[in-house]
């Protein structure tokens, strides 16, 4: 993740959210749902965790032939007790951790979708009113992962803030969808969600192919 942090009262957006999502899976408990695919709560807090704390295996995170070991690391860490799992990840990453001196401009969009993965994925959710210094801050990120989103389309995708404001993320030719929504819904919608609130404007196939496309980084 990159772009500019945002703080409120000197509190990154990233350690706001880190400690909204430790709440919330305090609330929801281990064995609940997320929006990433069979994850329970336990297994997105072990993935948060080894992020950050586990150097061996942060290069499978992106690199598809070490991600076995990567797993094999994350899977174990869901056998520590619940309680320590949130504990360390409210902490946040230790001063070792290649991520520490960056968690504020590292972790803004994984604590914000992550902590989305887990409320969204409880029938009734409705989108959480944010600061409009925080949604500046999910527009930047909306804007940079927008770009290499949508992988394996040739549609075009324009993002739309709710007050006009535009940039398009993605340039393949005249066949267009324009995405409207505020800028947690966009980034949300980058990064392969569905659960999400958004206004879209272009032909059935063409929104159908952008939603079948390779959303996220």
């Amino acid at each position: 993740m990159s772009g500019a942090p945002c703080t409120v009262g000197a509190v990154s957006l990233a350690k706001r959210e880190r400690a909204a999502l430790v709440r919330t899976m305090s609330e929801v408990g281990p064995d609940a749902p997320t929006l990433c695919g069979d994850w329970t709560t336990r297994d997105l807090a072990a993935h948060l965790l080894v992020r950050e704390r586990r150097i061996d295996s942060m290069p499978g995170i992106l690199l598809p032939q070490l991600a076995d070991h990567t797993e094999k690391v994350r899977k174990s860490a869901t056998d520590r007790p619940w309680a320590y799992l949130l504990a360390d990840i409210e902490s946040g990453p230790p001063m070792w951790s290649p991520l520490f001196l960056v968690d504020a401009v590292a972790n803004a969009g994984e604590m914000f979708v992550h902590h989305e993965d887990v409320r969204r994925a409880v029938d009734g959710w409705e989108p959480r009113v944010l600061p409009a210094d925080d949604q500046e801050h999910l527009w930047r990120l909306a804007r940079q992962i927008g770009r290499r989103s949508y992988r394996g389309s040739d549609v075009s995708v324009v993002f739309e803030r709710p007050d006009g404001t535009r940039a398009t993320v993605r340039k393949r030719g005249p066949r267009t969808v324009v995405l409207r929504g505020e800028p947690a819904e966009l980034l949300l919608h980058a990064f392969g969600r569905d659960q999400v609130r958004l206004e879209t404007d272009g032909e059935p196939r063409d929104l159908d192919e952008i939603t079948a496309s390779a959303r996220g980084v």
